[in-house]
């Protein structure tokens, strides 16, 4: 399968909500993938230089998603890190490698950017994501805490 990774253009905008949406825990809490406050964000997201909301197209379509977030720190010799979050891959393309490829693509994206860590998080009912980030040579290191607004 060839995959072509890019940035996401306003017109994926309707495609990457609905791959979000397509998930029994994110259903609840996506929308209306033509609202206006996904345009909004996405804008947001463009205009700023260390987020990066990719798509991977596969098979002329858009399979794949996945925001990467740099952030600089302090931390380990002022070293940067990549965030990868919102990683989706749409239903008619799982269990076909995509993922793996995005991971993959992702990693090499902020070792090439000269981030000193990768990091993600995951819902603690995922434990099949748990098995493949796991096998891809994430470590369950830490545990993370979130509070809704």
């Amino acid at each position: 399968m060839s995959v072509i990774f890019r940035p996401a253009r306003k017109e994926d905008v309707p495609v990457i909500v609905a791959m979000l949406a397509d998930d029994p825990i994110a259903a609840a809490r996506e929308g209306d993938p033509s609202d206006e406050v996904y345009l909004a964000a996405f804008e947001q997201i463009d205009a700023d230089p260390r987020q990066e909301l990719i798509v991977a197209e596969a098979e002329g379509e858009v399979a794949g998603t996945m925001q990467i977030t740099f952030i600089p720190g302090l931390s380990r010799r002022g070293g940067e890190r990549a965030l990868i979050e919102a990683v989706r891959v749409s239903a008619s393309m799982r269990g076909r490698g995509l993922g793996r490829a995005m991971m993959r693509w992702a990693v090499d994206r902020a070792r090439d950017r000269g981030c000193r860590m990768v990091q993600l998080t995951s819902d603690k009912t995922r434990a099949e994501a748990h098995r493949f980030y796991t096998s891809l040579g994430f470590v369950d290191s830490h545990v993370g805490f979130k509070l809704s607004l």
